[in-house]
């Protein structure tokens, strides 16, 4: 995998047999993250009456319409090769009612599952453009993965509010309450796109292809000039470089974003799929859709709280290492708080700043990190 992809590698390759996960539940595939934020969003402050009164308005049978008179539906007789892939996914997944899927004409490359009662899948003509047909058959899994989670209904809201943000503007204190929700429920929708790319891996089960297109996403159609365990490092660069001023740009950068960054996507899943629970499912173990009434709400939270504790603990950002110092009653915060924020640097906490540079990146790199 370390190597160029050669040219033949990502053409166009037949069906196989893959294997399907009957009566699957989501849980068995949603990121903890997804299910966290999810819950966190329910408990904003006014969520419930806004989702109350916009289930009721949004125009669902207008939006059903548009896609019908102007993209082209996915069937038999109009993009068969989708058609196949979108009844294989929902086959794999075990998903009863196959959703309807669109074409729309855009050269951005793109697909979302929206709708309140039903889900649509669409797809833009600059992503079928873009992927071939392994790594299309790992979005098409994505965006099937958001319909057996239901994610569809929250992606629909946010898309009705941050046009309904931009049209009250005008208005301090409305667009104020509008826009915590819309940040809110961009957190839980970052966090929702690495739940399905897990099931577009699970519906794939080809880990290069999921890899492949997520690259392609990031820099095109140039496969001979991408190589993934470099794309791979500059997540590891992004998560680790830089110090607590490049941390809060992380920040800065992500929180207008519906997605998650592309190199951080493929190194989630990446890990993902080399760890036991990805195994697990692939043997066939995994939670069932009739068993989803026996969880308990409390225990989906605790173990959310647990995932993020591990991230929290094992991740290599300035920022989170000091969050976990402080945790652990290290000594000298306010110290290494100054230093972050004038040059601090994993691993230099317990040095003098008469010891080293005030500046610890290397001459060649840019002050605002990613930014």
């Amino acid at each position: 995998m370390g190597d160029h992809m050669p040219e033949e590698s990502h053409e166009n390759v037949p069906s196989r047999q893959r294997r399907r996960f009957e009566g699957i539940s989501s849980r068995a595939y949603e990121h903890p993250a997804d299910r966290s934020a999810l819950v966190a969003l329910r408990k904003l402050s006014g969520f419930d009456t806004v989702f109350k009164a916009l289930s009721g308005l949004l125009p669902e049978r207008s939006l059903r319409l548009l896609f019908l008179s102007d993209s082209v539906r996915v069937s038999d007789a109009q993009f068969a090769h989708l058609n196949d892939m979108l009844r294989d996914a929902c086959y794999i997944l075990d998903l009863e009612k196959v959703p309807p899927m669109y074409v729309s004409q855009n050269p951005q490359p793109n697909a979302m599952c929206i709708g309140m009662d039903e889900p649509i899948i669409v797809v833009t003509t600059g992503l079928v453009e873009l992927l071939d047909e392994e790594e299309m058959r790992a979005v098409v899994g994505h965006e099937v993965g958001h319909a057996l989670s239901g994610h569809s209904v929250y992606r629909t809201i946010l898309l009705f509010l941050t046009s309904l943000a931009l049209k009250v503007a005008w208005i301090p204190l409305g667009n104020l309450a509008i826009m915590a929700i819309v940040t809110a429920l961009r957190e839980w929708f970052r966090k929702s796109e690495l739940s399905s790319d897990r099931a577009g891996l699970l519906v794939g089960q080809d880990l290069q292809a999921s890899m492949r297109g997520l690259m392609k996403i990031a820099g095109g159609n140039h496969l001979h000039e991408m190589n993934v365990d470099a794309f791979l490092a500059q997540a590891e660069e992004y998560e680790a470089g830089g110090d607590l001023r490049d941390s809060v740009l992380k920040i800065l950068n992500v929180l207008p974003r519906s997605h998650p960054f592309t190199t951080v996507r493929a190194a989630e899943l990446k890990k993902w799929a080399e760890s036991r629970d990805y195994q697990r499912i692939m043997d066939g173990h995994y939670p069932r859709r009739d068993e989803d009434g026996d969880t308990k709400v409390t225990d989906s939270f605790r173990e959310s709280a647990s995932a993020y504790a591990t991230h929290v603990r094992s991740s290599k950002d300035p920022l989170m290492k000091l969050v976990t110092d402080i945790a652990g009653g290290a000594g000298d915060i306010g110290g290494r708080v100054r230093r972050g924020f004038g040059g601090f640097a994993s691993g230099s906490s317990t040095s003098s700043p008469k010891d080293r540079p005030q500046d610890d990146r290397p001459d060649d790199e840019s002050p605002n990190g990613t930014a």
